[in-house]
């Protein structure tokens, strides 16, 4: 248990309080972090599994276009040249995402950007505008595309149909009309050669940390010991819920080690069918082995993915589910955490926001360097 004061504690082990602590460590302030789960990391934690680095909350790639965040990263750890590509399985048909001009050769037997492109228009219901998901996308890419690729899949991750959905959720997957497989177009990309575990362990080096230890246990004792906080838990939380829970979807993972030394050939496979897991990780892929490596380790470790509902103490809260409603309470929230002076509410979980990992740095390098 901590004895001594500190200028800062950091709650959450995650990329954002990891980040955090870090930076302020580096400008001479005493921090330390605590976390509530066995390991640091967060949702990015890596476990060995047949001398696999297993991603165990999910498939993680680093992307980004910002040279800073990518230049922060490498100046802890090696990273490898990993490219993100991804198949989608609908009833047993391969195809390549994001769409692309490989995905539309397989899926309609033509051949020029041109001819796909009338094929898609031909199939657009063009509206004034566009109220849901749905409507948006029968406007942009038609039926086929979204009855193969889209509908099945978006429906299974958010347990609602797409006819309920915003129209933001689809609109970050781009259409090119290009042979271009490359899930990302962001100048950087990859995954540490050793892992997440070793890009988090030296961004703490020389940093105390305390895990399984909830910050609510004993939060008059945390509150007493340090000048200031950096909370990057749940919002609602914080405030025990004065106004509601917000919405989260989660996830539900089911790993197995296989007897075959490359089970489906990539990385990631979307399930775009109404087959019950939205996709597979075979996580041995990440590493861009050679294919004689590949086949050095004569098994290999798949995790089946299955979208869930978030509970409060029975799985992780992953997505933000921005309603109407969800918003006008977050605001509340925020409202409140303005007024508190001695604690800054940073990330995912405090700022009710999605952030991809390379934005989740840059919003904590971004904030820190506003402090002294």
């Amino acid at each position: 248990m901590i004895s001594d004061k500190v200028n800062y504690l950091i709650i959450g082990a995650g990329l954002t309080g990891v980040t955090v602590a870090n930076v302020l460590h580096n400008k001479g302030y005493k921090v330390i972090v605590i976390d509530k789960r066995n390991h640091i990391g967060g949702n990015c934690y890596c476990e060995n599994i047949e001398n696999i680095n297993v991603h165990k909350y999910g498939a993680h790639i680093f992307h980004t276009n910002n040279n800073k965040v990518w230049d922060y990263v490498n100046s802890f750890v090696p990273f490898n040249n990993y490219t993100h590509q991804v198949i989608a399985n609908y009833k047993g048909e391969l195809y390549n995402l994001p769409f692309n001009m490989n995905t539309f050769v397989k899926m309609f037997g033509l051949h020029t950007p041109d001819e796909v492109l009338n094929k898609i228009n031909e199939e657009c219901i063009i509206r004034p505008e566009y109220n849901n998901l749905e409507e948006w996308v029968l406007g942009n890419v038609g039926n086929t595309i979204y009855e193969k690729l889209i509908k099945h899949y978006t429906e299974k991750q958010w347990q609602k149909k797409c006819s309920e959905l915003p129209t933001d959720i689809i609109k970050r997957l781009p259409l090119r009309m290009t042979f271009n497989n490359n899930y990302f177009n962001d100048k950087y990309q990859g995954i540490p050669k050793n892992g997440y575990n070793e890009l988090f362990k030296k961004m703490l080096d020389g940093i105390d940390v305390i895990l399984d230890t909830d910050y609510f246990d004993n939060r008059e004792f945390f509150n007493n010991i340090a000048d200031k906080i950096i909370y990057t838990g749940p919002i609602d939380k914080y405030f025990n819920y004065c106004f509601g829970k917000l919405d989260y979807r989660s996830l539900r993972f089911e790993t197995e080690v296989v007897n075959t030394p490359n089970y489906q050939g990539c990385s990631v496979m979307n399930y775009t069918d109404e087959t019950p897991y939205t996709r597979i990780i075979e996580h041995k892929h990440f590493d861009t082995l050679s294919d004689n490596d590949i086949y050095k380790i004569t098994r290999s470790v798949i995790t089946k993915e299955y979208p869930d509902s978030y509970i409060e103490g029975i799985n992780e809260p992953y997505y933000p589910v921005h309603t109407k409603e969800n918003i006008e309470m977050y605001n509340k929230y925020k409202e409140l955490s303005d007024k508190e002076n001695k604690v800054l509410f940073i990330g995912r979980l405090a700022e009710y926001k999605y952030y991809d990992m390379d934005d989740t740095i840059e919003n904590v390098l971004l904030k820190m360097n506003k402090i002294d």
